[in-house]
């Protein structure tokens, strides 16, 4: 039986920062693996996702110019693009599995499974360690309905060689929304259904409503308030029946009902860790019901958005936590969250649902940057910030509809993060023209001037 002091089950970013901080400052580490290193995030996930995105985000921004002195007629050609996509993401996972091992992390590819509390089974093998890390992410979920062996998944579609002539995607999450917008781009007939009256809860309603509008002008057919009751094929084609007796008729159909926690196969009964349909039960230091096993990332029961940023955060603190060097409870930042919609939406800190009843404790400022800045935002003219600020004129919560959204979500979570002032933001003299600096400046009579 070999021994470690720590080993991490799972590779993606819930573990692998953590496992090589570890390993660099003289622990010894092993990470158990059953897929490919570095998890879903890096392969199959947020890195494929957003560069096959951005073949569709150019010819979205280009339509901005039609008719302003933009010419020629740009299109996808996706078995080119997936190419490029495989070209570009496939040696990742090998890349990393050279750095892991080159700091001297030892990796078992294989299921890791719980005999007890000290030690876990991976094939053959059996090993021991003082404490374990459990990062093993989601895993799609599968609707049990009729002919539900003519789903795929988000993986499947990300290495698809050739587009279908007609694409359907069950639900309205963020994964189908993206994902419907990227294949229209590229020439699919996409229709998405929905079981709930609407799309993107948590996010801004009035930005989802621009968003679903735009979508359905682009010739995306959505259909709420259905529930899927079976796929059929007949005649080379598949037939998705609701339960109202709708029949849409497509080429390829993509489950997008969420995800669920991946921990079939760990045994964790054997080792007394308490797991429930949402994922993991941790306390306030990511312990698990036996203090020596902890959870990261993913597969944490929790309410908190699920990102590969916090699943980032989680392992630096999970690092500092066994090395001593850390021995208070987790606390997470604001964290932003976007979709990677065209044009995207983003969200930071509290939002209006949030303050829904208590509205008269804050302000909320609808700020129109695309209208009063079109020369610096690509002639963008539906782009607009709602942002929240509480009694004491700090900023406290953003939604962000537009092409940079990402970006200036970004700056906006660190004004809320570490409580910028109007003051503390004009010690910097930002690049201009930008839609930054637009923005900051549009929102700055609204801030607190100094602390």
């Amino acid at each position: 039986m070999e021994k470690f002091d720590v080993i991490f089950i799972g590779s993606g970013h819930a573990n692998w920062h953590a496992a090589v901080d570890l390993q660099k400052k003289g622990k010894k580490v092993a990470i158990v693996e059953k897929d490919l290193i570095a998890g879903t995030c890096t392969n199959y996930g947020c890195n494929a996702k957003i560069l096959l995105d951005g073949a569709a985000d150019l010819i979205h921004q280009s339509q901005a110019y039609t008719g302003m002195g933009l010419k020629g007629d740009l299109h996808i050609d996706w078995p080119e693009l997936m190419a490029y996509k495989q070209a570009t993401i496939n040696p990742i996972h090998l890349m990393l599995e050279q750095q892991f091992k080159a700091v001297g992390i030892e990796i078992f590819n294989g299921t890791a499974s719980f005999l007890d509390q000290h030690s876990i089974k991976v094939g053959e093998k059996i090993l021991s360690a003082t404490n374990f890390i459990i990062g093993t992410g989601q895993t799609p979920n599968r609707l049990p309905v009729d002919g539900n062996e003519f789903l795929h998944d988000s993986r499947e579609f990300l290495d698809l060689s050739e587009l279908p002539n007609r694409m359907t995607f069950v639900g309205a999450g963020i994964v189908s929304l993206e994902f419907a917008m990227l294949v229209k781009a590229a020439g699919t007939e996409v229709s998405i259904i929905e079981f709930a009256p609407g799309a993107l809860r948590g996010f801004n309603q009035k930005y989802v409503g621009k968003l679903l509008q735009q979508m359905e002008e682009m010739g995306i057919k959505i259909y709420f308030n259905e529930a899927v009751q079976k796929i059929q094929k007949r005649d080379n084609q598949l037939i998705v029946s609701t339960a109202s007796g709708l029949e849409v008729r497509t080429d390829y159909v993509l489950d997008a009902t969420g995800r669920i926690p991946n921990i079939n196969g760990l045994n964790l009964d054997a080792a007394g860790v308490e797991y429930k349909k949402g994922g993991i039960v941790v306390d306030d230091h990511l312990r698990t019901s036996v203090p020596h096993i902890y959870a990261s990332g993913d597969v944490i029961d929790k309410q908190i958005p699920r990102l590969t940023p916090t699943a980032t955060f989680e392992s630096n603190y999970l690092a500092s936590l066994l090395l001593g060097e850390n021995t208070e409870s987790i606390i997470y930042p604001v964290i932003a969250s976007v979709v990677f919609t065209l044009p995207r939406i983003a969200q930071v800190g509290l939002s209006e649902m949030d303050i829904e009843n208590k509205k008269d404790k804050y302000l909320i400022k609808e700020i129109p940057y695309g209208k009063r800045l079109r020369f610096q935002t690509k002639n963008e003219p539906d782009a607009e910030a709602t942002l929240i600020f509480n009694r004491d004129s700090y900023l406290v919560g953003a939604s962000v509809y537009g092409d940079e959204a990402p970006e200036l979500i970004n700056i906006l979570a660190m004004i809320i993060g570490l409580k910028l002032t109007q003051d503390d933001l004009n010690k910097a003299i930002l690049a201009f023209p930008s839609q930054t600096i637009g923005l900051i400046s549009m929102m700055a009579p609204y801030l607190r001037k100094s602390k």
